[in-house]
C-alpha cells in the first residue's frame, strides 16, 4: 500500500528529530528592509515627541528657577526692611528682626514648595498628553482621591491651612504671650499643624491650629499698665495728683524702667466716688509683656509716696472718724445667761426631775 506525498511531507516536517533550518541570507535582508522601512517611516513621529518632551522640561526648569529666586529675594528684602526698622520707634511696635526672619524663611519655603509642586506636577500632565495617553481616567481618579483624602483627613487640612494663614498674617511668634482660647501661655513652637505653649504653672500645650478660634497676643505693639489707688474722700486731689505725676516722673528715670515706660505715668481721673472713699485711676503706656511688672512698681512706689506725704489710702473696713474713741467690742454682747451654768440656782430648778426607778414587786408565794 503506497502512502501519498502528502502524508509524508506531513510526517517529515512533524519529526521532532529534524533541527530548525538556520535562517538565509535572503529572510536576514528581509527582516532589515522591514526594520529600516519602519524606522523611516516614524523617526519623525519619535523625533517630535523628544523635541516635545525636551521643550516642556528645559521651560519647567527653567520657570522653576526663575520663580524659586524671585521668591528668595522677596524673602530677602523683608528681612532687610526689618533690620532697617529695628531700633527705631517703628521697629518698636513691630516684631524683632529675628522673629520676622524666621516667619520669612517659613513662608518662602512654604511658597517654594508649593510652586515647584505646581510647575512639575503641571509638567508631567503636559509630558504624559505628548505621548497621547488618556489623562482624562488619571485627572478623575486623582479628584476621587482627593475628594476621599479631604473628607477622611478634614482635620489635618484644617490645621494646614489655619497653621499657613497664621504666618502670612504673623498673627503670634515664638516668644509671645496669646490667649488662644484653650490655652494660654508663651509660645515656644510655631508649626504648620501644631502650636506649643509654655503655661504659667510650666505645663506645655499642644495647641492644634484648626482648632483656634481666637487669639489675644498679648506681646505685640504696646501694653497697657493700669493702677486704682483709693483715697479717703476729704484727701486734696491737687496734692494728690501732684504726688503720683512725681511718683511717675521718678519712675520714668530710673533703670529699667526708663525702657519698659513707652510713654508718661498719667492720672487719668477720679474712677468713682463714694461716701467713703475716692478711687483715682492712673495708666501708662508700657513694653508689651511687662505691664504686670510696672504696675507692681507703680503700687509699691505710690504707696511710699503716700505715706511721705501723709495722704492715708483706704480700702476694706471703713474707716473710723479721727479723736472717735473706739468702742468697746464686748458692747453689744448679751450678758451670760445664769441658766448657762450647770450649778445656779435657776438651773437647777429648771432641771426635770428624773423618775424613780420602780420597785420590784416580791412574787406572792402561796401558803
Amino acid at each position: 500500500m503506497e502512502v501519498p506525498a502528502v502524508f509524508l511531507s506531513v510526517l517529515s516536517a512533524a519529526d521532532p528529530t529534524d533541527e530548525p533550518s538556520a535562517p538565509s541570507l535572503q529572510d536576514a535582508q528581509e527582516s532589515a528592509t522591514n526594520a529600516a522601512s519602519w524606522v523611516e517611516q516614524n523617526w519623525s513621529t519619535w523625533l517630535s515627541i523628544g523635541l516635545r518632551v525636551l521643550l516642556i522640561l528645559v521651560i519647567a526648569g527653567v520657570l522653576r528657577v526663575v520663580i524659586r529666586r524671585a521668591i528668595t529675594k522677596l524673602i530677602d528684602r523683608m528681612n532687610r526692611t526689618a533690620q532697617a526698622v529695628d531700633g527705631t520707634a517703628l521697629g518698636g511696635l513691630l516684631v524683632n528682626v529675628e522673629r520676622r526672619r524666621q516667619r520669612s524663611q517659613a513662608i518662602g519655603s512654604v511658597l517654594r514648595s508649593v510652586a515647584s509642586f505646581l510647575i512639575m506636577g503641571t509638567a508631567g500632565l503636559m509630558i504624559l498628553g505628548t505621548f497621547e495617553i488618556n489623562l482624562a481616567p488619571l485627572l478623575a481618579s486623582a479628584g476621587v482621591a482627593g475628594v476621599a483624602i479631604g473628607f477622611g483627613a478634614r482635620n489635618l487640612v484644617t490645621d494646614f491651612l489655619s497653621g499657613v494663614f497664621m504666618i502670612l498674617e504673623d498673627q503670634y511668634g515664638v516668644g509671645d504671650t496669646v490667649d488662644a482660647g484653650v490655652a494660654s501661655g508663651e509660645v515656644i513652637e510655631v508649626g504648620l499643624r501644631v502650636t506649643k505653649l509654655r503655661g504659667d504653672n510650666g505645663a506645655i500645650w499642644y495647641v492644634r491650629n484648626g482648632e483656634v478660634k481666637r487669639i489675644g497676643n498679648l506681646s505685640q505693639g504696646w501694653a497697657t499698665a493700669g493702677v486704682d489707688v483709693t483715697v479717703r474722700p476729704d484727701e486734696d486731689l491737687d496734692k494728690v495728683r501732684r504726688t503720683l505725676l512725681a511718683v511717675g516722673e521718678e519712675m520714668s528715670k530710673d533703670e529699667p524702667w526708663n525702657e519698659r515706660l513707652w510713654g508718661p505715668v498719667e492720672v487719668l481721673g477720679l474712677d468713682s466716688v463714694l461716701l467713703d472713699s475716692m478711687v483715682v485711676r492712673v495708666s501708662a503706656k508700657t513694653m508689651p509683656g511687662k505691664a504686670l511688672s510696672v504696675e507692681r512698681e507703680l503700687r509699691w512706689r505710690i504707696k511710699k509716696a503716700f505715706d511721705a506725704a501723709d495722704i492715708q489710702i483706704v480700702g476694706g473696713l471703713p474707716l473710723q472718724p479721727e479723736g472717735e474713741a473706739t468702742g468697746d467690742p464686748t458692747a453689744g454682747m448679751a450678758p451670760p445667761s445664769a441658766y448657762s451654768n450647770t450649778s445656779s440656782p435657776q438651773a437647777q430648778a429648771a432641771t426635770p426631775l428624773t423618775p424613780a426607778p420602780a420597785a420590784s414587786a416580791a412574787p406572792n408565794v402561796a401558803k
